[in-house]
C-alpha cells in the first residue's frame, strides 16, 4: 500500500504540505499511523504541482525512500502552489522499483495517484501506461476512461476484481476527486483551502474521516462526499 495525499486552495510550500506536519507523508514513508497493509512506504515518491503560467502540471518522483533524498529537503520549502498532489510508496511485490511506478501519475492536466493494488489482468492492456506496474495501468485507464467518470471506472474495475484496493485521488488544478474503495480517506478544511489524505497529518479535530465506498469531490466551493454502490 501507499499514503498520499493531495491540496487545493492558497499557495503552500511542498515543505508545509508533505515534510514539516507531525504525522505527514515524510513521517509516513516510515511509520504510518494508520495503514493496514504493509509496514513502510519506501519505494518512491512523488509530487505533482499545478503552477501559474503552465499549461500542465510539474513532478518531482523518485525511486529512493522520502526520508533519505536531502535534495529535496532542501528545495520544498521554495516550491509552493495552489494545488499538490503528492504520494510515498509501498510497491506491489513483483512490480519495478524505479520511479516511473511511482506516482503520481499524469495526462494533460490530470494527476493521479493510487493507494492499493489490482491485478493486471482485469484491466485493458495501455500502450500509454507509465510504467507497467498496476498503479500506472490502472491511471491510464481512468484516464482514458474520462477522470470524470471515475467513480464508474472503479465500480467496472471491482465487479473484476472484488479483491481489489482502489483508493484514489486525483486533481486538474481546479479540482480533487477522491475515492475511497478498500481504505478510507480524511480530509481537513480551514482558511487557507482543503488537503485530502490517506491519514490526517497532525491531530486537527477537525480532520472528517470518510469511509469505505464514498467519492469525495473538492471545489473552491467546499467538499462534497457521496456515497457509491457496490
Amino acid at each position: 500500500m501507499c499514503r498520499h495525499q493531495a491540496w487545493l486552495g492558497r499557495d503552500r510550500s511542498v515543505a508545509s504540505l508533505v515534510l514539516e506536519p507531525e504525522y505527514g507523508l515524510l513521517r509516513q514513508s516510515y511509520q504510518p499511523r494508520r495503514q493496514q497493509r504493509g509496514l513502510l512506504n519506501a519505494d518512491g515518491w512523488g509530487v505533482g504541482l499545478h503552477v501559474p503560467g503552465r499549461p500542465e502540471p510539474v513532478r518531482w518522483r523518485s525511486a529512493r525512500p522520502l526520508w533519505s533524498d536531502a535534495s529535496f529537503a532542501s528545495v520544498a520549502p521554495v516550491l509552493s502552489a495552489g494545488c499538490v498532489l503528492a504520494a510515498v510508496r509501498s510497491a506491489t511485490v513483483g512490480m519495478p522499483p524505479d520511479e516511473t511506478a511511482a506516482a503520481p501519475f499524469t495526462d494533460g492536466r490530470w494527476l493521479l495517484s493510487h493507494n492499493g493494488r489490482v491485478g493486471r489482468d482485469v484491466l485493458p492492456a495501455r500502450h500509454d501506461a507509465e510504467s507497467v506496474c498496476d498503479s500506472a495501468v490502472l491511471a491510464a485507464h481512468v484516464f482514458a476512461q474520462g477522470p470524470e467518470r471515475v467513480a464508474d471506472t472503479v465500480r467496472a474495475v471491482a465487479r473484476q476484481a472484488p479483491d481489489a484496493t482502489l483508493n484514489l485521488l486525483l486533481t486538474d488544478g481546479s479540482r480533487v476527486l477522491g475515492v475511497t474503495w478498500g481504505d478510507p480517506l480524511s480530509y481537513l478544511v480551514d482558511d487557507a483551502g482543503v488537503v485530502v489524505a490517506s491519514e490526517p497529518y497532525d491531530d486537527d479535530p477537525r480532520w472528517v474521516d470518510v469511509p469505505d465506498h464514498h467519492l469525495i469531490e473538492v471545489t473552491p466551493d467546499g467538499v462534497a462526499v457521496t456515497a457509491l454502490e457496490d
